[in-house]
């Protein structure tokens, strides 16, 4: 990278430094982090000026998260967060039906995702149109909606969750039966909590379907009395050997608030690597699925979409949408 003769020797000195100290923990050496200081600086200095926040979920890479990133945690967290904020500007590095849910909840602000490739397997699973035809072929049957899905489909749900709150949200229904999209695993998960009928999807995520039961019991053997802790969008018989599931702030939860030695984190790598940095005293053992979406977004990227968007890059959502999706979210908050 080449040198930023914007700023002195000190200031990147003292820069490094600072991403050294968390990043050294996910092996990043310091000329790693000398490297990437042009880009922290720069953004960070743009992101003042223009009066911007930056929204990092868990599964960013390190440099993002530790680097430039004004807030982290799951989606729903960010999104409220960018509700919160007095920034006019939010940036989301994260995936897209993420950076929706916060412009449906902030639609006065300009939010703008990084890169235009960062999907997600879940909500590019299922459209609109599948819900309206779900809707007529089960009649009065409400429609619970994970987040992981686009404001479309929240718009013609009738409540939106979280994998915290998903059972939480079903049970709120009188009906005996629940409509429950996309993910078909987190569905087998609710049903084997609850008397409702479960009327699923056949959704997956790219990262959760494929841990399995060899892979934790093989790491519950090399480390005995290891907490397996699993995000909710795993398979039901993965759960089951699971001391936690739920989503992402739970799992961190769990591993702050637990003093065993040992933990396997059953989920995307970024938050195996984001809890190798905050708790050092702590072992994080065990395999770990890379998302393929959420690693689209780059410092490069979040450098340019400060400096100029592109179209595609600037979240615009239909006013309807906005206020039929914001239903569907606002139900899950009262609860």
């Amino acid at each position: 990278m080449e040198k930023n003769s914007f700023y002195s020797e000190k200031e990147v000195e003292k820069e490094a430094e600072r991403l050294y100290e968390k990043l050294q923990k996910v092996k990043f050496s310091k000329e790693d982090c000398i490297a990437l200081t042009p880009l922290t600086l720069e953004i960070n200095k743009i992101k003042k000026e223009i009066n911007a926040v930056i929204l990092a979920h868990s599964y960013q890479t390190p440099d993002i998260i530790y680097g430039v990133a004004d807030f982290v945690g799951d989606s729903l967290e960010l999104s409220k967060w960018a509700a919160s904020t007095e920034a006019e500007i939010i940036v989301f590095a994260g995936v897209k039906f993420m950076a929706e849910t916060a412009k449906i909840l902030s639609p006065e602000k300009t939010v703008l995702l990084p890169s235009i490739e960062a999907g997600c397997s879940l909500s590019e699973s299922i459209t609109a149109k599948d819900i309206r035809k779900l809707k007529k072929e089960n009649l009065g049957v409400p429609v619970v909606c994970y987040v992981n899905t686009s404001a479309e489909v929240k718009a013609e749900s009738d409540a939106c969750c979280t994998s915290a709150n998903a059972l939480k949200v079903v049970e709120s229904f009188d009906s005996d039966k629940v409509i429950f999209l996309p993910d078909k695993l987190m569905a087998q998960n609710i049903q084997n909590q609850t008397s409702k009928k479960i009327i699923a999807w056949n959704g997956l995520c790219v990262v959760h379907k494929e841990f399995n039961v060899k892979d934790i019991e093989e790491v519950k053997e090399k480390y005995p009395g290891v907490k397996i802790l699993v995000h909710t969008e795993c398979s039901p018989s993965v759960v089951e050997l699971a001391d936690f599931s739920g989503g992402t702030t739970g799992m961190v939860e769990y591993a702050k608030t637990h003093s065993d030695e040992n933990f396997m984190m059953v989920t995307e790598c970024g938050l195996t690597e984001r809890m190798k940095v905050e708790l050092t005293g702590k072992k994080f053992v065990g395999l770990c699925e890379l998302c393929p979406y959420m690693k689209k977004n780059t410092l490069e990227l979040i450098l340019q979409v400060l400096k100029k968007p592109e179209k595609e890059q600037v979240i615009e959502l239909d006013e309807k949408i906005i206020k039929k999706a914001g239903k569907a979210i606002d139900y899950m908050m009262k609860l």
